[in-house]
């Protein structure tokens, strides 16, 4: 080959890498002189493209620009320059162009917007302010409440009223329930039949076979934490009572279902299953608290947390049995039905108390109907992640929240009662609501339904506080006596959280009667957004 020929393809080859460089800076688009931005404006948090939005460059060159109803935004600037967007109750995002010429971005609402928009969502999914009316010695609502709104999930009845009970029927928890004495003024509970007793611990669980009766002609007292096993089934008959021995850390006692494990604790209204504390024969009060532990179910359904199973709180993370969460969201853990839990939640170690009801990864092919947690230390019922499903639910006067849930739950309920201690400083909220821990935005998320709630608060304390990205759902429910109302939590900055879940529809509070809230009427009065 000739030396003419090399430099030849030399120079060939040399401008190839010069087209080929170029090509890789595409971003660089100068036209007529003069340096062009294109791109689409979104929402941060729904991911619509934003009209009307302000666009300007400054700098060497400064020129301004709308978006058009796309989003869309064409401007000359300056390579070197800045951009800014700016919309309304926006807020303004200003950056470096640095030579590229297609920027999206995404514009945040400002917190007064957040909360203008979640207020007005109050009137717009059917929420009121009305007085139930509640009939003496009963919470059967007399007043008007309107129609409830249509909803059907496959699990809640369709019915014609508001709340949770039938204003034309017999209340369900009439006779069976220690709520039943509460509600007719009378603050102590039943006189207890209570027959012989009979001890178990754990080492007696362990020994007694893989069909373990329990019959209502003994009391059974709890020794220590006691478990149900894998593979193990303990029949309750209807009226046995159970009782859990005084102590605290390593001493609390409670009976705890293991993965794998059944309760078949099956009561009646005339004969119920009565959880309460060593030597209770009747009379206890309602503000007697932290006896014993409480009743807790573990199960295989699935979690929202890494890695997919956890240790239940208040057991040594060396007792395998108190692993929860799987991979089967219709696992059965049994049946509780007409069961009374009274008087529990001990401290089990810095101030962590055992809730009355604990359920870790609970399936939903549980049946969990006529339950009640009353006079309990910490939360009433609390669901760690799982599907369970619940109807006839009672928490009264517990002195932490009612309803709590984290780890991804997603379970239904449906005719709930929520009844707070009126004394200041004796209960929390309504509803505690999680959506994760570990992460905070893993999946599945939280979003439980709860129909047909009456939720009766202390003036202290919130209705509900959704956060940590939960999700859920309430409706065709009666809030009554809180001191707040319903407060989402919105992290600045972060694309998930509660807030995110309301704007995706996983978050919804539909057809509910709000009376007595200190707070106010109004959706801006009773909808809030934390910022955070």
């Amino acid at each position: 080959m000739t030396k003419s020929k090399n430099l030849l393809s030399l120079a060939v080859f040399g401008l190839v890498l010069l087209l080929s460089i170029s090509a890789c800076k595409e971003e660089v688009v100068v036209v007529g002189g003069e340096f062009r931005i294109s791109g689409v404006v979104f929402d941060l948090l729904t991911g619509e493209p934003l009209s009307g939005v302000s666009v300007a460059t400054t700098g060497d060159v400064a020129n301004t620009a709308t978006t058009g109803d796309n989003g869309t935004y064409s401007i000359v600037g300056s390579p070197t320059g800045m951009i800014s967007f700016t919309l309304g109750d926006y807020s303004t995002m200003e950056m470096e162009i640095n030579s590229a010429n297609l920027i999206d971005v995404e514009l945040e609402s400002t917190d007064d917007r957040k909360d203008a928009v979640f207020a007005a969502y109050f009137d717009e999914a059917g929420n009121t302010n009305g007085d139930p009316a509640f009939a003496a010695g009963s919470i059967k609502p007399t007043g008007s409440l309107g129609s409830p709104v249509s909803f059907s999930d496959g699990f809640c009845e369709v019915v014609s009223y508001k709340g949770a009970v039938d204003p034309n029927g017999t209340e369900w928890y009439d006779e069976w329930s220690f709520y039943d004495n509460l509600i007719n003024g009378t603050t102590t509970s039943d006189a207890l039949s209570l027959g012989s007793l009979e001890t178990w611990d754990d080492a007696d669980m362990q020994a007694a076979g893989n069909n373990v009766i329990w019959t209502n002609d003994k009391t059974y007292i709890l020794d220590g934490f006691v478990f149900v096993n894998d593979g193990q089934t303990l029949n309750i008959q209807a009226g046995t009572i159970i009782q859990g021995k005084p102590g605290e850390g390593a001493n609390a006692s409670a009976l705890i279902v293991a993965r794998g494990g059944k309760i078949m604790a099956e009561g009646t209204a005339a004969q119920p299953i009565i959880f309460t504390y060593e030597g209770d024969n009747g009379g206890s009060a309602a503000t007697l608290r932290g006896q014993w532990g409480g009743l807790i179910i573990l199960g295989n359904a699935s979690l929202n947390s890494n890695p997919g199973e956890t240790n239940i709180e208040g057991i040594p993370t060396t007792e395998a049995r108190g692993l929860y969460g799987g991979n089967d969201d219709n696992d059965n853990s049994g049946v509780l039905s007409y069961v009374s839990i009274r008087h529990g939640g001990t401290n089990i170690g810095s101030d962590n108390e055992i809730n009355g009801l604990t359920l870790g990864g609970v399936g939903a092919g549980t049946t969990i109907d006529y339950v009640e947690v009353v006079a309990n230390k910490d939360d009433g019922i609390e669901w760690f992640g799982g599907t369970a499903r619940a109807k006839h639910l009672i928490v009264a006067f517990c002195a932490d929240d009612a309803l709590d849930y984290d780890e991804g739950y997603r379970g239904k309920n449906q005719f709930v009662i929520v009844h707070q201690d009126p004394t200041a400083d004796a209960a929390d909220r309504g509803g505690e609501h999680d959506g994760g821990t570990d992460p905070e935005d893993g999946t599945p998320f939280a979003t439980p339904t709860f129909c047909n709630v009456t939720s009766i608060g202390n003036s202290g304390e919130r209705t509900i506080t959704f956060r940590d990205n939960a999700g859920g759902f309430y409706v065709n429910s009666i809030f009554s006596g809180f001191g707040r109302g319903i407060d989402i939590e919105n992290l600045v900055g972060t694309k998930q959280d509660s807030y995110k879940q309301w704007v995706d529809g996983n978050l919804g509070l539909m057809g509910n009667v709000f009376h007595n809230i200190d707070a106010g009427t109004t959706g801006a009065d009773l909808f809030k957004v934390t910022h955070n």
